[in-house]
């Protein structure tokens, strides 16, 4: 019995709205054109903070750009038919995009932040950010300077111990259009096996991870994922399955 489900998404959910993967096998990623050590690390902030700024401005006028795609959709879907069967989904995403919101999933934990709010590097304040952090006004809580708020490598990710949490509550495990290389992520489906979480891959191509799955859909995600989450709430409401069973009258 699936009630509660787990599920990590990274930027394959995303390629289909127009917004870049980072590392693919064809090596056509976004990294594999730009240096990440010059563009994505506290040095490189400090060392060069325009150049960071200006690629993070672009990647933010790419994003309110790009609309939520079919997966999306079904995520926003799964959770609401979850919710209703007495379970529930913990949607943990890699993305800093807000696409899992725009398409109506209403519990997102981004560990990577989101790039459409900016932090004071002085007082850490946080706030929504549409514009250009480039020539911006400081921060208005301090004068500070602000930068994205995103994790950067070598920096910790967000929300750690609600997603142990989650997992660790989880009854399904399952990673959509991650790469399974960037950690601590890519360790989430060790961790399921480890605790007898079945497992399950929906993605493009295989992970690099792909051999700890106990079941895979490969595909684009804008089809693959409806298509699993059609059956997953097909099993929800079907009056065999114990989330689905429905009062008789009288």
């Amino acid at each position: 019995m699936t009630r509660r489900i787990f599920i990590l998404t990274g930027a394959g959910i995303s390629a289909e709205s127009g917004l870049g993967t980072f590392r693919d096998k064809q090596g056509e990623g976004i990294w594999a054109r730009f240096d990440p050590m010059r563009l994505a690390t506290p040095e490189a902030f400090a060392c060069d903070p325009d150049t960071v700024l200006a690629f993070y401005d672009a990647r933010r006028r790419n994003l309110l750009a790009a609309a939520p795609n079919a997966a999306h959709f079904a995520l926003a879907r799964l959770e609401a038919a979850l919710a209703s069967a007495g379970g529930e989904l913990a949607l943990v995403t890699q993305n800093v995009d807000d696409l899992h919101e725009r398409a109506g999933s209403r519990r997102v934990l981004h560990m990577h932040g989101e790039l459409l709010k900016a932090r004071c590097v002085d007082c850490e304040s946080v706030r929504a950010w549409t514009g250009d952090l480039l020539g911006c006004e400081p921060c208005p809580a301090c004068g500070g300077g602000l930068r994205p708020h995103v994790v950067w490598f070598g920096e910790m990710p967000f929300h750690k111990e609600e997603i142990e949490l989650a997992l660790e509550r989880a009854d399904l495990f399952v990673a959509i259009g991650t790469s399974g290389a960037v950690y601590p992520a890519a360790g989430f489906a060790a961790e399921a096996r480890a605790l007898g979480i079945p497992t399950l891959e929906i993605n493009l191509e295989a992970a690099d991870n792909a051999e700890l799955f106990d079941d895979s859909r490969y595909g684009p995600a804008s089809a693959a994922v409806p298509a699993w989450v059609d059956d997953v709430t097909a099993r929800l409401t079907s009056p065999a399955h114990p989330c689905g069973q429905k009062t008789k009258p009288g």
